[in-house]
């Protein structure tokens, strides 16, 4: 049987987060930290990067008037869109792609990419990305634009790395309910093999026992409320949350209202190295 877990099971608030986002868009200024960003460390031993063994998550925020300049690196990336108004966007190898509250989108390996806000609110978003699996194989690279500034090509109303809520929400609900929830997995595999997407939701007052297993996976909460048992830890959560679950963790939720979350796993990475393993759904 594996050890208990390196790195344990942890929770991250929205709302303490966001304000600690907040003061240091008054503080950090986009010609110090182009990328302002709060990263999701799990607070154990000397680890100061990863969120699970594999995948590091961040919430990031951009101000009115903010842009990031192009670059692009090995890890692959996406990101979740908490809360967006119009005018803000990111470019992937030139489409440019909406980001409303709800979206998802990839910037696969080694696609340029950068973001803009052309709105007038700040916009928050949780990054994935699987930088601890790319430094621990070590195959890293990193480069800018030349000039900084990619130029924007097309503007696709569809597009293979774009998610939009207003399409997976619908596709999650017309999915079968099965232990208690439903499942939709994203088509991302021919953009980005390391991780497996999925979107949940949870009917209220329903205990979902989810099977023990090998792969590490990170939840963030996209609607609704409830509680989590993960491993020997106890967790309220609520929309914009983002919770850790370390390998072969048993782990349960429960809803206290319909709940849809997006579930961020290493699963691929196991199963092509014939390491997947997992025990029943309860």
């Amino acid at each position: 049987m594996p050890h208990p877990p390196s790195q344990p099971s942890t929770v991250f608030g929205t709302s303490p987060c966001a304000k600690a986002l907040d003061q240091a868009g008054q503080w950090v200024s986009t010609e110090l930290a182009e990328r302002r960003n709060l990263l999701l460390f799990n607070p154990v031993g000397d680890n100061d990067y990863d969120t699970v063994r594999t995948i590091v998550s961040a919430y990031q925020m951009i101000k009115p008037g903010e842009y990031a300049r192009a670059h692009r690196h090995s890890p692959n990336a996406m990101r979740l869109v908490l809360d967006a108004k119009p005018g803000v966007f990111t470019v992937v190898d030139g489409a440019r792609l909406p980001m409303q509250a709800g979206d998802f989108l990839l910037t696969p390996g080694n696609c340029w990419h950068s973001h803009y806000n052309e709105g007038d609110a700040n916009a928050y978003w949780i990054d994935f990305l699987d930088v601890p699996l790319v430094h621990r194989l070590e195959p890293m690279f990193f480069e800018e634009y030349p000039d900084g500034y990619q130029p924007v090509d097309i503007a696709p109303e569809a597009h293979d790395w774009y998610f939009p809520a207003a399409v997976t929400r619908p596709q999650l609900h017309a999915q079968p309910v099965k232990h208690g929830y439903r499942r939709l997995v994203l088509n991302t595999q021919a953009h980005i093999s390391t991780m497996e997407m999925s979107y949940l939701a949870l009917t209220p007052g329903t205990p979902v026992n989810f099977p023990r297993n090998t792969a590490s996976r990170i939840v963030a909460i996209t609607q609704g409320s409830g509680q989590a048992r993960v491993g020997e830890r106890d967790i309220a959560w609520q929309r914009g949350d983002v919770i850790a679950v370390p390998s072969w963790v048993e782990y349960a939720f429960v809803a206290d209202e319909a709940a849809e979350m997006l579930e961020v796993s290493d699963r691929p990475v196991l199963d092509k190295l014939g390491f997947y393993r997992e025990t029943k759904a309860q």
